[in-house]
């Protein structure tokens, strides 16, 4: 979340920051409760202090009846800081609701607009967009022909937007993870695998909304605990609460991991199949970094995004995401939008961000630099290095041959072990 100290001296700017992120909060209201709370932080300081002041004199009563009106005013003076303690644990309350609501501020050079239709394309993959002398399939269509998927028996074990991989899907999602984990590795990433359960304040922490109409979260019932939706959720929540070393940073992470959503509201030809599912398989970058280091991390990220698709020789454009279309934490944001022949169009396959310290107040990570005093908060970002269901749609629909098979990108066949899928 930002800096409070920060919105008050920005009133103006951070809600035209909201009012072009799309993001309703009031802001106005977030200044009047941050003063009504200031008045009665003090009132129930000078309460606390009067009561203090009584109950030692009340030793040095002369009477009874003296002692007795000093315990009933120090009575008095308890009772109404209680009342106003209980006010400030609301207006507390309020505030941290409508703080957390607020969205990172934005970089100056992110396009404005209300949704990714604003998103600006600023480039193109090495690869070009495929010429097929033949009608091309979807990846549902592919996977049926050559019995890849099966999203029948997936909709019988656990509902709708599950699927279960068969024969050389399998391998290839395996692949696939075990190529990108190789290559981040040899780029200084250290690897993990995740949890796939995070208790509630870290999701929160990271700018998830475990909870709410408008959550994506899968909540475990009479815990404290959700399915991760991205391996960032573990990866931000690994130093929760500790101070690291300046000369540590940066320290980059990636982390395979399943992703659960509910993907509520999803629907149409775009979402078909394995677009949009449930349940993921996905190798997430994370990175914490100096403040001063953050920007060019970004773009490292980017280009390890853009790198893998490039090895993978899957056509690809590069879109700087427009403010309606950022998430809360997110300072800037790219995609990497693959070619999909099956639609006849782009479809978001990666993403990287930089949350700034937006993360790092919320999770409460700080750096100390040696010879200095105090503590400042650092600056994260996260990529995603390949969600996996949509890598294999893209590999499926972009190496499409017209007899009906797939080839298999030459960088996964050490991998796998056949370089083509037919039947």
């Amino acid at each position: 979340m930002l800096d409070r100290k920060f919105i008050l001296d920005n009133l103006e700017q951070v809600q035209e920051n909201c009012v072009r992120r799309g993001v309703l909060v009031d802001i106005p209201l977030f200044a009047q409760l941050e003063s009504r709370r200031k008045e009665l932080q003090k009132e129930s300081e000078e309460l606390n202090r009067r009561a203090n002041e009584v109950s030692k004199s009340i030793g040095k009563a002369t009477s009874e009846e003296e002692r007795t009106a000093r315990r009933e005013e120090g009575k008095c003076l308890r009772e109404k800081n209680a009342e106003i303690t209980r006010q400030l644990e609301e207006i507390v309350a309020e505030l941290d609701v409508l703080h957390r609501a607020i969205p990172n501020m934005t970089h100056p050079d992110a396009p404005v607009g209300a949704d990714d239709k604003a998103n600006l394309e600023c480039g193109r993959g090495k690869t070009p967009l495929p010429e097929f002398d033949f009608q091309p399939l979807d990846h549902v269509e592919l996977g049926q022909k050559l019995d890849l998927i099966d999203f029948e028996s997936g909709a019988r074990v656990a509902g709708s937007g599950f699927y279960f991989l068969k024969n050389e899907a399998v391998l290839l999602e395996l692949a696939l993870q075990m190529y990108a984990m190789k290559l981040l590795r040899s780029e200084g990433f250290l690897a993990t695998t995740t949890p796939d359960l995070a208790r509630n304040d870290i999701l929160s922490g990271t700018g998830f909304h475990p909870r709410g109409n408008e959550t994506q979260i899968y909540s475990i019932e009479n815990t404290d605990l959700s399915l991760i939706a991205t391996a960032e959720i573990p990866l931000g929540g690994m130093f929760a609460n500790q101070v690291l070393d300046a000369e540590a940073l940066p320290l980059k992470f990636c982390g395979t991991s399943h992703c659960f959503r509910t993907e509520a509201g999803a629907a149409g030809r775009a979402s078909r199949g394995l677009y949009r599912v449930h349940q993921f398989t996905k190798v997430e970058m994370f990175a914490f970094t100096l403040p001063e280091e953050s920007e060019a991390m970004l773009y490292h990220l980017r280009d390890m995004e853009m790198r893998i698709f490039d090895e993978l020789k899957i056509p690809y454009r590069v879109v700087d995401t427009a403010t309606g279309d950022l998430g809360g934490p997110a300072y800037r944001k790219f995609d990497l939008e693959a070619w999909m022949p099956g639609r006849g169009d782009f479809g978001e396959v990666t993403s990287t961000s930089n949350c700034t310290d937006y993360q790092a107040r919320r999770l409460n990570i700080r750096y100390k630099e040696k010879g200095s005093k105090g503590t400042k908060l650092l600056h994260t970002l996260n990529g995603t290095a390949i969600a996996i269901s949509r890598g294999l749609l893209s590999i499926m629909e972009n190496y499409q041959q017209a007899d009906g098979s797939i080839r298999v990108p030459d960088v996964l066949v050490p991998y796998t072990g056949f370089d083509c899928i037919r039947r």
